[in-house]
């Protein structure tokens, strides 16, 4: 981890060592929780923390994420398509209007061709830009793709495999980059990173060092005249462990830090620094196994049980306030948290008789093992957190809990295998965070047909009742019987629970007293643009 730090600390004194008129540029350094740089082709790896800052930032879609608030949940804004609606003949196709007049930061124009071709780098595997690592992560994010067509040189038509009113929240993620630059690489997406490629956000890429660090540069030509950033560059450097970024801060090295250690906070806001957090739809949870033979989550009495053990209050203290107790995949204070029969609570006497229920008690305790990583996007405090839940889990109700600790890319690749697959080494759950921003991440979580290797369905957790309740979600055309059947579906995980639900993190980050203007919205996402230094 000090190597990471140092790495870090070498790029920094070579980017101020360079001509004297770099140092009048606002170049906002970032330390991020991952162990690598994301990928920087416009399909970041390392979860949603690089389409945060090596995705959005560089790299649009069709529709993008409204990251202006911090008083609401962020919702839904036009990108490069200016429109969108159901074809009212086919509500499995989607009509997007392109907007006129974007350009890519090589110059090349945005057209219906451009986003075919982009289309086809994630979805088509038979074509010459078929990138098979940014693919995985497109095809399980938007599971549903069927198909697309060009209609006019500024509108394009994309199928669904179902009916899908949530259609719009999955195509964010699916980013448009240059087909110039696959071009000018000579057709190799492993080049392309060092070219540079070339996406149409409001930052582009400029320089990337391996391992080392991206920087970003202000797109002076953005398409939006109104959201042009402040700041000249944006340093990102991978520093995945949190007390090495607490350092980087405190000694000037870095102006903002990812999820700062939370015993460290008090100090930081003593010191000057801003801490910022933001309730927002984000769930740390362990996802149950229900498939497979070696699994004890068969049983729902387990897993009500184990949801009855969990001191969440206890935790939240040991994170000092920067999470909220979990009690379901939305938060109870949701409109569509719906009405479940089960309200969990620390109540271990209610988890052992659950458990005992099901067979397990001090003869024959509940033993199963966790993968976890040691840092990574929206992990927060992986290794402390997972101490705690273990020793909790213990003394509360007896079940003993063990931990196959790896890098937040294994287990995000074990997320998408099947149970009992080798990469799993025996473990039954595991320990990825989830945004809970919007029904279509539901969908890929607890949809039956998104099974790996078809999405994050990882839990192999099937639900006739929620079933029936997200077909309607799916199928709704306004918004209360859109709102009720995702009520309806949302109770069915709580009653039903596919996950250990333990705490909602609040987004923290410790900034410089220099860092102005950053707004943070009730979103995993965040916008730079707004941002300035002083």
């Amino acid at each position: 981890m000090r190597n990471t730090l140092r790495t870090g600390a070498v790029a920094l004194a070579a980017l101020f060592a360079a001509a004297p008129a770099l140092a009048q540029q606002k170049v906002l350094r970032i330390a991020m929780t991952a162990a690598d740089v994301p990928t920087t082709t416009g399909a970041p790896n390392n979860g949603f923390e690089g389409v945060r800052f090596l995705g959005y930032p560089a790299y649009e879609g069709l529709v993008l994420w409204d990251l202006s608030r911090a008083d609401r949940p962020a919702t839904l804004r036009p990108g490069l398509a200016e429109s969108w609606s159901q074809d009212p003949a086919d509500p499995q196709t989607w009509i997007f209007k392109l907007r006129p007049g974007v350009k890519f930061h090589d110059g090349t124009a945005l057209n219906a061709d451009a986003v075919i071709w982009n289309l086809d780098r994630h979805f088509r595997n038979d074509s010459p830009q078929f990138d098979p690592a940014g693919a995985g992560a497109s095809k399980a994010r938007v599971p549903i793709m069927a198909g697309y067509r060009k209609i006019d040189d500024m509108t394009v038509a994309l199928t669904t495999s179902r009916v899908a009113s949530y259609f719009p929240y999955m195509i964010t993620y699916v980013l448009f980059v240059s087909p110039q630059s696959f071009e000018q690489a000579g057709r190799d997406w492993g080049k392309v990173a060092l070219t540079p490629p070339a996406g149409t956000g409001p930052f582009k890429l400029s320089k990337f060092t391996p391992r080392v660090s991206a920087e970003l540069s202000k797109n002076e030509g953005y398409w939006d005249a109104t959201r042009v950033p402040k700041l000249d560059r944006v340093l990102l450097l991978p520093i995945p462990e949190a007390n090495s970024r607490l350092a980087a801060l405190r000694s000037g090295q870095v102006d903002w830090i990812e999820v700062p250690p939370p015993d460290a906070i008090p100090s930081l806001k003593q010191a000057g620094f801003s801490v910022v957090t933001n309730s927002y739809p984000h769930v740390w949870p362990w996802f149950f196994q229900t498939g497979g033979n070696a699994t004890p989550f068969k049983d729902v009495r387990v897993r009500q049980g184990l949801n009855y053990c969990v001191d969440r209050a206890g935790l939240v203290q040991l994170l000092n306030g920067t999470a909220e107790p979990s009690v379901g995949w939305l938060k109870p204070g949701d409109p569509n948290f719906g009405t479940p029969e089960q309200r969990y609570a620390f109540d271990p006497a209610k988890g052992k008789a659950l458990l005992a229920a099901a067979g397990f008690g001090p003869q024959n305790p509940l033993k199963f093992k966790v993968m976890i990583s040691a840092s990574g996007s929206g992990q927060m405090l992986p290794l402390p957190m997972n101490e705690y839940m273990q020793q909790n889990l213990k003394e509360a109700c007896g079940v003993e809990v063990g931990f196959e600790v790896t890098e937040w890319n294994t287990l995000l690749t074990a997320v998408r295998s099947g149970p009992e697959a080798p990469i799993l080494s025996g473990s039954t759950a595991v320990n990825p965070s989830s945004p809970s921003s919007d029904p279509s991440v539901a969908a890929r979580y607890f949809l039956q047909a998104f099974v790996p290797p078809n999405g994050f369905n990882w839990a192999q957790w099937n639900d006739p009742a929620f079933e029936a309740a997200f077909l309607q979600l799916e199928n709704a055309r306004d918004e209360a019987a859109f709102n009720a059947a995702y009520a309806k579906a949302h109770a069915r995980l709580v009653d039903n629970p596919p996950w250990l639900y333990i705490v909602h993190d609040l987004n923290p980050r410790a900034m410089s007293r220099r860092v102005k203007g950053f707004v943070s919205a009730q979103s995993w996402f965040q916008d730079l643009v707004t941002v300035d230094l002083q």
